[in-house]
């Protein structure tokens, strides 16, 4: 290796090292470049209508902020006054187990008694009071992270605005950047980068399709499960779990713990328990065939394929890499087709195959040739020592 070699191995070295103490801040681009082309979409179709691109583009992002809009105005403050109430009445339901409780106490044989049910020298404890003893070490923990809490609040607004203001500024004029992109590869090669490049605002394109979908199926299932077991904030909470949805395999998890708080508040355990049915059911027919019926239409990806990018992406770019796990495949899918495959592989092999088929053509010949010049049956066969003793002469 040369000097030259090795200051190149050198340099791309350093430069990965870069790209990987900044891959959070890719990690953000790629989720505005997600969300401008579906806003690009939507503008297309609008501009198709009879509209100019500035009015369909101040009209695909008033749409934006509107959803945005409507989600915090459905989804907050109802959840707020429900965790409110909740606080309120959770004391309560644990003041009125304690009869339970002590019921179960005196049931119990006095020699368990000291190891099942630990009890102050003073007197009794009730349950109220050892949960209190419990959850007090959990809530000074709790209030000693509170900064961390705000801290990683805020980071993740300043995060969310940071994807906003770079949508915009793409969906506003998406050639300049699309054209620096470009610049990046050989004089030869970028035409075929623009190729690749429209291929993978299509695959998003169709991505963006079936996760809609999906989530829209999904909201609709729970709105009207909730609706049926009569849970408060039901179009809420289907709101909730259809937005949800795209975070994969975690998402249908969470969605599922606000449904059961509410149900709580009715005071009638078996609701609970139905609500956690009605979302497991939901969820299997989700994973099991709504998403990848949608996504084998839509992009073409394998379920195994989905699973182990998502496994891939949350542990080498942790909760951002998981909700962005399948654009993310999707758009390396499209690469790994069009440049390794087509332009590699396939050109490789056409260069060789005349090569290749000649060897072929010749080992089949020489096959051939040797099954054509084998008798059917052989003219003379090996004689064994009971054919000879079988011939005439041969016998005692």
């Amino acid at each position: 290796m040369n000097l030259g070699q090795l200051i190149g191995l050198l340099v791309l070295g350093i430069c990965l090292y870069i790209l990987w103490q900044i891959r959070e801040v890719l990690l953000l681009v790629f989720a505005a470049v997600v969300l401008a082309t579906a806003l690009n979409r939507l503008a297309r179709r609008l501009q198709q209508s009879g509209l100019a691109r500035g009015w369909s583009v101040t009209l695909s992002v008033g749409i934006l902020l509107t959803v945005l809009i409507g989600f915090f105005w459905l989804i907050v403050p109802p959840f707020a006054s429900e965790f409110r109430q909740l606080a309120e009445l959770l004391p309560k339901a644990i003041d009125q187990l304690n009869p339970w409780i002590k019921q179960v106490q005196s049931n119990i044989p006095s020699q368990l008694a000291p190891y099942l049910v630990p009890q102050k020298p003073g007197g009794e404890n009730t349950l109220s009071q050892q949960l209190q003893q419990q959850l007090q070490p959990f809530l000074s923990q709790l209030l000693g992270g509170a900064g961390a809490f705000v801290s990683n609040t805020l980071g993740g607004l300043l995060s969310f605005l940071l994807v906003l203001v770079l949508t915009l500024m793409m969906l506003a004029q998406p050639r300049p950047y699309r054209k620096v992109f470009v610049r990046l590869f050989p004089s030869f090669y970028r035409r075929r980068v623009e190729g690749i490049l429209d291929e993978c605002e299509v695959a998003l394109g169709r991505w963006i399709i079936g996760a809609l979908i999906s989530m829209s199926v999904v909201a609709m299932l729970s709105l009207i499960g909730l609706s049926i077991l009569r849970v408060r904030l039901a179009l809420a909470q289907g709101i909730l779990a259809g937005l949800l949805n795209l975070i994969p395999n975690i998402g249908p998890t969470l969605s599922v713990v606000l449904p059961m708080m509410i149900a709580l508040l009715d005071g009638v355990w078996w609701k609970s328990v139905a609500v956690l049915i009605l979302y497991f059911v939901i969820q299997q027919f989700e994973s099991n065939f709504l998403t990848p019926y949608v996504m084998a239409q839509q992009v073409s990806l394998l379920p195994a394929i989905t699973l182990m990018s998502q496994v891939f992406f949350a542990t080498f770019f942790g909760f951002l890499g998981l909700i962005l796990a399948l654009p993310l495949t999707v758009v390396l899918k499209v690469w790994l087709t069009e440049v390794l495959i087509k332009d590699v592989l396939d050109l490789w092999h056409s260069d060789r195959e005349a090569e290749f088929n000649a060897a072929g053509e010749a080992e089949s010949q020489k096959v051939a040739q040797v099954d054509q010049n084998a008798p059917i049956l052989p003219d003379k066969t090996p004689k064994t020592p009971d054919s000879l003793s079988d011939e005439p002469g041969n016998g005692e």
